[in-house]
């Protein structure tokens, strides 16, 4: 008897966990490919330079900014729920985006369409951590992030494929291929599990937050199309720092806070956040800006780009179970570290190799920097489990998540706009006396999209060639800025989670018991 209650146990566990991992792997396929897919999207669709990235920037500002009320609502109000309404929206969305009629529907869509992930991703790690214990629940959300990593592997060969042979509007029924998957076969085994002690709402802390998130992204992808100093753009950062800090003051304040700052004591806590910065800026905003590059500047169609991608993601696929591997004998800070370390000299080689336009000379730096960052890449979600209590689910995995898409969020945003910075002052420094400022940042601006005819139709007097190597030149810069932030997270990981042991259960145990006695003092 026991043994068949046993078995039935393991066999719902496997079905929860290939359901969380269904849903999981239908996110970053739709990253990668919508990445892939945005010139297409621009050629079919007439988008200009801040529409197009807001294809990417509209998913990633929703998701980011609403996991961690998604993780509130699901320990309220019921993970499953959560989870099956969150991957239902996201078929349904992902359907819908194949009949959109322009880029502004596509980038409306795309929002709402973030909304979904963030509800699904929330209830449904929040229901993984209820549902394993101890270094089982470590395994399955390193099972978890791999999922992710193949997602971002797969993503950009299956929209090249689809996009060459059925047009754009087919990569978003890969997603929900995945997401029908998901709610037929893994939500039925789920069960329904609350926390008793889960807070109220914090609406003040969501909107803050939520508003901070939003006109910083505005400001910042404005800023490549109007520059740093138009009044909307100066506005929307300044409204972005004063919601920043309204909500760190209503978070130290109320009873019950959407983020629990208390946790940021803890070094530990702070590191495992280092993580999913480091990477995307070594990994994630290369699977954006690369594909527009290798389409619009060097010549590639999609499938060329989405196979010279995959030098790129395909690592995801095998190191982050290595790195797994590698915790018997190393802390998974320093397995971390090191990783970042290859990344970091990866992006370097990038550099050398791209500065004279896109060649199969980029495989190799490209397999470097996927090695590097997919070493820590199967390794932090366990780490973010690792250091919380269990009942608290929905709030840790809330703040990683978080940290992670926004971080993913902030990433691109930025990233676009010093592309375009870079490029705009390049053009101006090249034309001199003879540039006009509008004509130019508009073409700086196309330019960064990887738009290169549009850029030589707005500045018929520069040859094709200059601004070829003008784009190139500001590129390699970039990635030169990339190594530097990679290197400096690797430096900070190595400090705060190198000295952590293989076995980090005793450890986490006593950090665990610090966070409920600080926040037994909460009313």
């Amino acid at each position: 008897m026991s043994n068949t209650f046993s078995s039935v146990s393991l066999g719902r566990s496997v079905a929860i966990l290939t359901a969380v991992c269904l849903a999981a792997l239908a996110l970053p396929l739709s990253f990668s490919a919508g990445a892939l897919a945005t010139p297409a999207i621009g050629r079919e669709l007439a988008g200009g330079p801040v529409e197009m990235n807001w294809i990417t920037n509209a998913f990633m500002l929703t998701f980011g900014s609403l996991l961690m009320a998604a993780g509130t609502l699901a320990d309220r109000f019921g993970r499953k729920r959560l989870f099956a309404i969150g991957v239902s929206g996201f078929t349904l969305v992902s359907l819908l985006l194949g009949l959109a009629p322009s880029i502004l529907v596509v980038d409306l869509l795309r929002a709402v369409q973030g909304v979904a992930a963030a509800a699904a991703l929330a209830g449904g790690t929040a229901a993984l951590a209820q549902e394993f214990d101890g270094r089982a629940r470590t395994r399955a959300f390193s099972l978890l992030g791999t999922t992710f990593g193949l997602g971002l592997a797969l993503g950009p060969v299956l929209a090249g494929f689809t996009i060459e042979r059925f047009g754009w509007r087919a990569i978003f029924a890969t997603g929900a291929v995945a997401g029908v998957l998901s709610l037929l076969f893994g939500v039925p085994q789920m069960r329904e599990s609350r926390d008793p002690d889960a807070r109220r709402i914090d609406w003040a802390g969501i909107a803050t937050f939520t508003g901070a998130l939003s006109c910083f992204t505005f400001g910042v992808i404005q800023s490549s199309e109007s520059g740093w100093s138009n009044p909307f753009v100066v506005g929307s950062l300044l409204g972005a720092a004063l919601l920043t800090a309204a909500f760190w003051v209503i978070e130290t304040r109320v009873a019950r806070p959407m983020l629990d700052l208390s946790l940021f004591r803890y070094p530990r806590f702070v590191g495992v956040q280092v993580l999913p910065i480091a990477t995307c800026y070594c990994y994630i905003v290369l699977l954006v800006v690369l594909p527009l590059r290798f389409v619009g500047a060097d010549g590639y169609n999609e499938i060329d780009a989405g196979w010279l991608m995959l030098a790129l993601s395909a690592p995801m696929l095998v190191v982050p179970f290595v790195a797994a591997t590698l915790t018997r004998w190393m802390s998974a800070g320093v397995i971390s570290g090191i990783g970042l370390l290859i990344a970091a000299a990866g992006l370097y080689w990038l550099t050398i190799v791209l500065h004279d336009g896109a060649s199969n000379a980029a495989i190799a730096p490209l397999l470097t920097i996927g090695v590097g960052a997919g070493m820590p890449w199967g390794l932090m979600d366990g780490l973010s489990v690792s250091v919380v209590p269990k009942e608290r689910a929905g709030m840790a995995t809330g703040i990683f998540s978080t940290t992670r898409v926004a971080g993913e969020c902030i990433a691109l945003a930025t990233v676009s706009a010093i592309l375009a910075a870079i490029t705009q002052a390049r053009l101006l420094a090249a034309l001199g006396s003879h540039a006009r400022s509008a004509e130019v940042s508009e073409a700086a601006a196309r330019l960064a999209a990887g738009d290169l005819d549009r850029a030589s139709a707005l500045l018929p007097d520069v040859a094709r060639a200059t601004l070829l190597h003008i784009y190139t030149d500001a590129f390699s810069l970039l990635l030169e800025g990339l190594t530097v932030i990679t290197l400096l997270c690797a430096i900070a990981i190595f400090v705060v989670l190198a000295r952590a042991r293989a076995d980090d259960d005793a450890l986490a145990d006593r950090e665990k018991r610090l966070v409920v006695l600080t926040n037994a003092d909460l009313p």
